[in-house]
């Protein structure tokens, strides 16, 4: 659980966010979240680890879990990881089993948004329920709005929401461990 002090720091780091944002302009963070049927560890683990990333999300993963460290992804089996359909993350900062944030550093070959992208992040947080419960929240930020940053909202919309719901599915079908009520 989160001390109050923890809490306060992310209420205020939030409404700093939202403040900049209103400021500048720019349109509101894209968010999608789930409660995932598993605790907090295996959510974590499920989403910062090769084989986790691998168990439902991408055929070919690589993370290296460190600031500055790489997410390499490629959703198609075929195909080697690097290729031209690989989709890179760098790691921008996390904090274990709480939060994970990335910035997408290179496009797979087609993607059309490749220049409003580079102003974009992501933001993974994960939050322990209790009862072997986890919220787990995608928040993704710095689009414009300009048309192009409006398309590829739009494309991250459905993109997120998909990822969320396909973490809560593979939990929901029992592919964790054996979950415990308290």
């Amino acid at each position: 659980m989160l001390t109050t002090n923890r809490r306060c720091f992310w209420m205020i780091a939030g409404l700093g966010l939202a403040v900049i944002s209103s400021s500048r302009g720019e349109p509101e963070p894209l968010r999608h979240e789930a409660i995932v049927d598993a605790p907090v560890d295996q959510v974590w683990g499920a989403f910062t680890t090769k084989a986790g990333l691998e168990s439902w999300m991408a055929a070919k993963v690589e993370i290296e879990l460190r600031v500055g460290g790489k997410m390499r992804t490629r959703y198609a089996a075929d195909g080697t990881l690097g290729d031209a359909q690989t989709i890179e993350n760098m790691i921008l900062s996390f904090e274990p089993e709480r939060m994970i944030s990335i910035r997408v550093t290179k496009c797979p070959e087609g993607f059309p948004y490749t220049k409003v992208i580079q102003s974009m992040w992501s933001v993974v947080r994960f939050e322990d329920l209790g009862a072997n419960r986890t919220r787990f929240t995608v928040t993704s930020m710095g689009f414009g709005d300009d048309e192009e940053s409006k398309k590829m909202r739009e494309h991250f919309d459905k993109g997120n929401a998909w990822t969320v719901e396909k973490l809560r599915a593979k939990f929901a079908r029992g592919d964790g461990e054996q979950k415990t009520a308290d």
